[in-house]
């Protein structure tokens, strides 16, 4: 037969063209499409741990945990949750647990808060310890929400603690008869990014509708440095709650008004001096433990001379592993400062205050001969622990490596 006419065969061509493009499309569409993102699961008591020692993802906990205490090895990453944003990372329900940052930090979300204590709509008793960490870069930039919240009467007693570059409207809040308790702990460079008086840059008590006495912030020991805010800035707020301040607190190159508060905030017992200005270092490393000498009659190291007058006045002598430039300070208490009536009544001959980098070790010489007890810092009220003690050249001596009071009784 004669061959096909040449429009035939580009007809016949084109056609093919045609249906390989068609067919080829969705498989490049296919390839080309941005997988949906997957929701990580929010566990339930979990009982596996990240690297760092905490939750490897969203995780909530309740008194029925089989872990209570977390012990932090590294720097934990909290990643957003990119589908669900506001959540927090951790969230303890009901019980007490505590964390033990050894100077390690909590790092994130930057969508959501880090930690909360407590349920959003039912009243619980949850507890929770945070010792020796540094919280950083949490929090919703432009939205309402802290780095920590306690709410609805749970409770987070934190010492040693910084609260860093955090966004939102504050860095740490007690809401809705939330009760927060926070000792030697520093707030730098936390930005208000959400426009509202009720809340401050670095901390906040929010009434919502409880009784004024239920909602607390307590403050002993703090420093506040570097805050900045979108509108309405302050550096601490109170809407109706009782807010706290105790002890050295130094106030440093902050965006607006260092507080906001309603007439029933209590603000008492607070200065900011010089002696206050080297107040609580960054919490370090976690060091190997170095065994404390026992003490002899052999002269003691010169004390530093930011703890000259405080030897002199009362006779004491104080030595720290690292030297006493490392981070340790003490105060001289007297009852109110003990504030436990039984210890009063029992006739102490002398107290002292033990805070900052204590980890390292801590060895405290009273210039008398009697027996110490500890009023442990890390928890609330203070446990009183019978010390350990080494009586040499007239003074009695021992040995701590946690933050607290000591208080020397007679015999």
């Amino acid at each position: 037969p004669p061959p096909p006419p040449a429009s035939s065969v580009k007809k016949v061509l084109l056609c093919c063209l045609f249906l390989i493009i068609l067919l080829a499309f969705p498989i490049a569409s296919q390839a080309q499409a941005t997988p949906v993102p997957t929701v990580p699961p929010r566990l339930s008591n979990p009982t596996v741990m990240a690297a760092c020692g905490l939750p490897a993802t969203y995780a909530g906990f309740t008194s029925a945990s089989s872990t209570t205490t977390f012990n932090m090895t590294a720097d934990c990453h909290f990643d957003n949750w990119e589908v669900q944003t506001g959540w927090p990372f951790l969230r303890f329900e009901s019980g007490t647990f505590t964390i033990n940052g050894n100077g390690f930090s909590i790092i994130g979300p930057t969508n959501g808060y880090a930690i909360i204590v407590g349920l959003p709509t039912a009243d619980t008793t949850a507890v929770l310890n945070l010792n020796n960490v540094t919280i950083q870069g949490a929090g919703r930039s432009g939205a309402d929400s802290s780095a920590v919240l306690a709410q609805r009467g749970a409770s987070l007693n934190g010492r040693n603690i910084i609260f860093r570059e955090n966004t939102g409207a504050s860095a740490v809040t007690a809401y809705q008869g939330g009760k927060i308790y926070l000792e030697d702990v520093q707030f730098i460079s936390n930005s208000k990014t959400f426009s509202t008086l009720s809340r401050g840059s670095a901390a906040a008590v929010i009434f919502g509708g409880r009784p004024a006495a239920e909602t607390v912030l307590s403050i002993t020991n703090a420093v506040f440095e570097g805050h900045t805010a979108v509108s309405d800035p302050s550096v601490l707020s109170n809407t109706r709650g009782t807010l706290e301040l105790h002890g050295c607190i130094v106030e440093r190159d902050n965006q607006g008004t260092f507080i906001v508060s309603a007439p029933n905030s209590v603000t008492t017992d607070n200065r900011s001096d010089a002696a206050c200005l080297a107040l609580t270092p960054k919490p370090k490393k976690k060091k190997e433990k170095v065994p404390t000498a026992v003490p002899t009659s052999t002269p003691r190291p010169q004390i530093a001379a930011t703890h000259v007058a405080l030897q002199a006045a009362t006779g004491a002598t104080f030595r720290t592993t690292f030297g006493l430039d490392s981070g340790v300070h003490f105060r001289q208490l007297d009852g109110a400062g003990i504030g436990i009536q039984s210890i009063i009544d029992a006739g102490y001959l002398e107290a002292f205050d033990v805070w900052g980098y204590v980890e390292q070790g801590v060895e405290v010489c009273f210039s008398q001969v009697g027996r110490v007890v500890f009023l442990d810092a890390r928890t609330s009220p203070r446990a009183i622990v019978p010390l350990e003690s080494t009586v040499a050249n007239g003074q009695t001596c021992v040995s701590i490596n946690s933050p607290g009071s000591l208080v020397l009784l007679p015999n």
